[in-house]
């Protein structure tokens, strides 16, 4: 049932971002109503004046002040309740929002990096909080208000026609001030973003390599770089801040000076007998609370085109990633791999690297990939994992496509051990145990006992306990290979990608590996191997030479080897490789080129 509700919900026909919106549309309409009745209320001090100065000072009733007053105070009790349960609704359409859109932006940005890495997208989780800030914020509030504008601008104009004008003057002037320092400061402004976000790619990049920074002296020179683009980004805001100043001072100069010729016009007005003198007060307020809005609007107009701009953001990024399909859950898989003339290349790439490759491992058998630089071997471990998309062709698993299956159901039941090695700010313990809410101990342990790193872990000072920092950096190279082997042989997957596991370890180190293949083989476990080192294949049972993204060869271990290579070098169950003899006419093969640069071991 669980799987049905799911399914439903994916197919609403609705991006998670349409959801969201739709979700708050009707507390935001709520906030309409109150914006209308809290600008209603505003009206309440400017009508108080006027019943001062117009009725009790001239009637002098201390009975009419006391029931205004009473009146006056018990609209403005409504008017700050009116206020508080607005922004109690916003506060909450925030969390709906967030509750409806940040965890599918999370998802959406993690497909769209795997399908576009160049994008940036990393930027789209802070255009949730930006959209997110606008629309239950300050900002939606201004432009709730902003409408009433023209409301008190006509209630001006029936206090006195030059009150109105002065509202409607005022405005322009105070708008195109606005506008001008938006048009003089806009390119200085993007100019410093840009360059201040270049320096701090520039830092970050630099400080995670502070090793080589230390012992090559590279400091001073990087440091340089650094320098130059920090010391353009105060240029241009240092320009911006000037013209920005200037601008600034002038409305302010100008804010002040209209509220002296408001008041300066209610007594000319006043001394003509054409308003009463609570007129002056009344229209004082009136052209305040009409320039209050339009002013807030203003105020707020860089807050709704970066919400614009994250909106629209936001619409590419889920376009991107495309719907979420429901899928039904498929049974645990044996291991049966099949590739079937695979066409694929790196995500927004224009050229496939691997091309037309077939072949096909059964369940419990160990392949290992073999191949020069560049040959598409990672590439190849890239797609049989699903992080790279296929192009043309299949990949299958126990006969079902991998677009058939859930990405987050299929990931328990693979183990991948990527040649550029990632750990995640964590415990070594939630490292192994892919972070998941409920890790088994026992089987954390177990996968650290296979992968030979129960002893090391146990050193550690917290033991599995250990935070071992930001991509692992607590621990040496051979230790963070020997961590992520574990993870990848954590809960007993049926298909394993190793990616150059031996690169980094010691003889202990691969002794441990040899061991946890076979212990793999003998449960069963399909296992893909890329690697270089040439006593690996010891323990293989098949060998897929690759070379220009296509398949040179491809069959059992010591039908490959005895074609390619002098049978005295073919390694046998538990022996180290023997030196390769000369080759004979066979080697003059590209396959036996690639064989024999790899029992040299100085190919990569």
């Amino acid at each position: 049932m669980a799987s049905v509700g799911r399914a439903a919900r994916d197919t609403s026909g609705l991006t998670p971002l349409a959801a969201g919106l739709s979700a708050i549309r009707p507390m935001l309409a709520s906030v309409v109503v109150f914006s209308i009745g809290i600008n209603v209320l505003m009206f309440v001090s400017p009508l108080y004046m006027l019943q001062i100065y117009d009725r009790v000072l001239t009637g002098r009733s201390e009975g009419t002040l006391i029931t205004i007053t009473i009146i006056a105070g018990v609209l403005l009790a409504v008017y700050g309740l009116l206020e508080m349960v607005r922004t109690r609704v916003l506060v909450r359409a925030g969390v709906l929002f967030d509750d409806k859109i940040a965890q599918p932006a999370f998802n959406a940005v993690h497909c769209g990096i795997l399908r576009k890495p160049e994008a940036g997208l990393v930027q789209s989780l802070r255009d949730v909080d930006t959209l997110r800030e606008f629309l239950t914020g300050a900002g939606l509030i201004a432009f709730c208000d902003a409408p009433w504008f023209p409301v008190f601008v006509f209630a001006a104009f029936l206090l006195h026609p030059w009150y109105g004008w002065i509202a409607i003057i005022g405005s322009l002037v105070i708008w195109s001030l606005t506008l001008l320092n938006e048009v003089l400061t806009k390119r200085d402004l993007t100019e410093a973003s840009s360059a201040s976000r270049e320096a701090a790619q520039q830092a970050a990049t630099t400080f995670r390599n502070v090793e080589v920074l230390q012992a090559m002296g590279m400091l001073a020179a990087l440091r340089s770089i650094w320098s130059g683009r920090h010391l353009r980004h105060l240029g241009w805001q240092a320009r911006a801040s000037d013209r920005a100043g200037t601008l600034i001072a002038g409305t302010k100069f100008f804010r002040m000076f209209l509220q002296i010729i408001i008041l300066g016009t209610g007594g000319y007005l006043a001394i003509q007998r054409e308003i009463s003198p609570g007129g002056i007060i009344a229209g004082s307020i009136l052209i305040g609370r009409a320039l209050q809005p339009m002013e807030s609007a203003i105020g707020h107009w860089k807050g709704f085109v970066a919400a614009r701009g994250a909106l629209k953001r936001l619409r590419t990024l889920f376009d991107l990633a495309g719907p979420k399909e429901a899928r039904m859950s498929l049974p645990r898989p044996q291991g049966a791999v099949s590739v079937e003339g695979v066409v694929a290349g790196a995500p927004g790439g224009r050229e496939a690297i691997l091309r037309g490759v077939t072949f096909a491992v059964a369940p419990g058998e160990v392949l290992c990939v073999v191949g020069p630089s560049g040959a598409g071997k990672t590439s190849l471990a890239r797609v049989l994992v699903g992080i790279w998309p296929v192009g043309a062709g299949a990949i299958r698993l126990d006969g079902y496509d991998l677009k058939q299956w859930d990405p987050q159901e299929l990931g328990q039941y693979i183990g991948y051990l990527p040649q550029d090695v990632e750990l995640f700010a964590g415990t070594a313990a939630q490292n192994i145990g892919r972070f998941h809410d409920d890790i088994d101990a026992a089987r954390v342990i177990a996968a650290a006992e296979m992968a030979g790193c129960h002893e090391l872990i146990q050193h550690l000072d917290d033991g599995y306990n250990t935070q071992i920092g930001e991509g692992g950096h607590a621990l040496s190279g051979g230790q963070r290979q020997r961590v992520a082997l574990a993870r990848a042989l954590y809960g007993n997957p049926s298909l394993v990608v190793l990616d150059e596991p031996n690169s980094n370890l010691d003889a202990a180190g691969e002794d441990a590996l040899t061991q946890a293949i076979q212990t793999l083989k003998a449960r069963g476990t399909t296992v893909v191997l890329v690697t270089h080192k040439i006593n690996i294949l010891a323990i293989t049972d098949r060998i897929l030479v690759m070379g220009g993204g296509t398949v040179q060869a491809c069959g059992q271990r010591d039908e490959i080897l005895g074609r390619l290579i002098s049978p005295s070098v073919v390694p046998s169950a538990g022996q180290p490789a023997a030196a390769p003899a000369h080759p004979g006419p066979a080697a003059a093969s590209p396959a036996a080129k690639v064989v024999g640069h790899i029992a040299s071991g100085t190919g990569r």
